[in-house]
């Protein structure tokens, strides 16, 4: 039988499992109009999903401090679900860099 964790250990694991990646939060159908909010609890922090007026779905964390703005945190769309990224080392979308296109010379061949 394993004992349950003590809350320190517990506190890196949550710290840990933010960094790890994606969380599912609910289906795109869940805001289907301009205006639709959404507020779900991921790993004990409230954060609250939104469809603005530009179809756009956006997501804030809810901050718990005296006149503190929502942060927004990272949100993507895949197959019509909804994904948050609560990691706060970067917050900066990254676009992958395009190759260099290449100029291959050819030559042809006879036959």
């Amino acid at each position: 039988m394993t004992t349950p964790p003590d809350d320190r250990s517990f506190r890196r694991e949550m710290a840990t499992a933010y960094r790890s990646g994606w969380h599912f939060i609910d289906l795109v159908t869940a805001i289907p109009h301009p205006g639709d909010s959404l507020m779900v609890t991921v790993f004990g922090e409230p954060v609250v999903v939104t469809r603005d007026e530009d179809e756009d779905v956006r997501a804030y964390r809810c901050l718990r401090r005296p006149r503190g703005a929502p942060q927004p945190v990272r949100c993507a769309i895949r197959y019509g679900m909804i994904f948050v990224n609560l990691d706060q080392r970067d917050h900066r979308l990254v676009e992958p860099e395009a190759p260099a296109p290449r100029t291959v010379s050819a030559t042809p061949r006879s036959a």
